[in-house]
């Protein structure tokens, strides 16, 4: 049956139309087949078939079946703007905000458009790299080993003047070239990592400061590079995991979450005892992009700012170490069962990982974070005991086996997360190896690639052989019947050197 023309085609197309559109094109191709071809018919059916296409492509409404409905709504008799309701009220789906029919461009404007986006963004990028100060030769020199597992952010806050934080992160986007892809404003990315550093500096923290964001900004960095995961993301999820990591500890206070909760603290009454911290280091974070002379994301799309606030919101909240067990055995039970791997689930558990590294490289790093984070708990120990609390788990310096401590945080969190890490990264990986197996790669994001399962390989042997050394340090401190106060003094040494 011939579609009725003559009509104005509404915007929102039911799955009835489809259906007889779907059997008005293979009408047309059976026609073809056996040549008995009405020209003019065929000409009103294409027409007809491209008004349909171009209806929907200027509505932005894709195709929706029965099935597929998250309320199991029949798109044919809800309206359209009744069923947004209902999704963005009663399930979790973000409905992308609907432009103007007149706001969409023609089809004959999108090559034009993709040739024009093409050039602006050399131009930009080119203007970009002109524009940024130049680094001391002792930045540059440091970050030369940028890939490199074992780098020293440590080095690079002494010979940055302490914004190893802002200068890792510039450096960073501008490797993946996210500055010039998403158009981050220079004036605005200084603004931002001088608000973000002072922010870390709030509470003058020994080791929740700007220097562990750039360790693990910078760690998330050498996990998606040294597992390969980063060739499976889209330059936007490699924004939002590099920017969730700068942000992730912003503001921190310095105590634990139960610290916050059993102190009725101004933070814990706000978020309900609910990952106090996690949520305002993510809140107050988005509150600096609300100021237009620091907001970094000025220039993406709004679809683009919505799937990046939602990965980065739930990667910092996944760093909350009361959802470790959870996070770890929902990604062990996906690799189980064969599942496909959930991206943000796979991101969060690299930025949790990431976020309790130090264990996981050289003795000469991680010696120099344990009394920085030791010195931490037991301010916060003399806390409590001063408000006559009970003192929290290794926060009592004069009676915390710091070795043994450090010992069974590697055996039963830090070994088990890195091993999940692998396994996921080899199920995420392995298929790009044998999907991109031919002669030559065509997405330049391959080109230098070695696509061999040697690198993910070499990767576990890695921090497998890090965590065991550190270990058998730890081992050798309890040997030698090193006391809890002389433990802490000499590691103090050690990180002052």
């Amino acid at each position: 049956m011939a579609p009725q023309h003559g009509k104005t085609l509404n915007t929102h197309i039911s799955v009835d139309t489809w259906r007889s559109t779907i059997i008005l094109l293979k009408r047309m191709v059976q026609q073809l087949e056996i040549r008995e071809v009405d020209f003019d018919e065929l000409k009103r059916n294409l027409e007809f078939t491209a008004s349909l296409l171009e209806a929907l492509y200027t509505s932005g409404t894709p195709p929706s079946l029965d099935a597929d409905d998250d309320l199991q709504l029949r798109s044919d008799v809800v309206p359209v703007e009744v069923r947004d309701w209902l999704a963005s009220t009663f399930t979790q789906r973000v409905q992308p905000i609907r432009q103007r029919l007149e706001e969409k461009p023609k089809f004959r404007s999108i090559v034009h458009a993709v040739q024009a986006g093409i050039f602006v963004e050399r131009m930009f990028r080119k203007a970009y790299s002109t524009a940024m100060p130049d680094q001391p030769a002792e930045v540059i020199n440091c970050l030369r080993d940028l890939d490199r597992w074992s780098f020293d952010v440590f080095s690079l806050d002494a010979v940055s003047s302490g914004h190893s934080l802002k200068t890792l992160f510039i450096e960073l986007i501008i490797k993946h070239h996210l500055n010039s892809r998403f158009k981050v404003p220079i004036s605005c990315l200084m603004s931002f990592l001088c608000e973000l550093e002072r922010g870390y500096s709030k509470h003058t923290n020994a080791y929740h400061n700007h220097t562990h964001a750039a360790d693990v900004t910078h760690t998330v960095h050498c996990l998606l590079l040294r597992t390969r995961v980063l060739y499976w993301l889209t330059e936007l999820e490699v924004l939002a995991c590099l920017f969730a990591a700068a942000i992730h500890d912003y503001e921190h206070t310095g105590n634990t979450n139960n610290f916050h909760i059993n102190t009725r603290s101004e933070l814990a009454m706000i978020y309900n005892d609910h990952s106090v911290q996690e949520s305002h280091h993510v809140s107050a974070a988005f509150r600096l992009l609300q100021d237009e002379n620091t907001n970094i994301f000025i220039n993406l799309t709004r679809p683009e700012w919505l799937e990046l606030r939602s990965l980065v919101i739930e990667m910092v909240l996944g760093t909350d170490m009361s959802s470790h067990v959870l996070q770890v055995k929902a990604m062990r039970s996906c690799l189980q069962q064969h599942e496909s791997i959930d991206k943000p689930k796979a991101l969060s558990l690299i930025l949790h990982a990431a976020d309790i590294s130090h264990p996981a490289k050289p003795w000469s790093l991680h010696s120099r974070w344990t009394p920085r984070l030791m010195e931490e708990f037991f301010t916060q120990g003399d806390k409590e005991a001063e408000m006559g609390l009970a003192i929290s788990p290794l926060c009592d310096r004069h009676n915390t086996p710091v070795s043994q401590s450090q010992i069974a945080f590697m055996e039963f969190i830090v070994e088990p997360t890195f091993s999940l890490i692998s396994d996921m990264s080899e199920k995420i990986v392995i298929p790009l190896i044998q999907d991109t197996a031919g002669p030559s790669p065509t997405c330049s994001r391959y080109r230098g690639l070695q696509w061999t399962v040697a690198d993910l390989v070499s990767f576990r042997s890695m921090w497998m052989r890090h965590t065991e050394e550190n270990k058998n340090r730890w081992r050798d401190k309890v040997k030698n019947g090193v006391s809890h106060s002389d433990e802490s003094e000499t590691q103090t040494g050690q990180d002052t050197a």
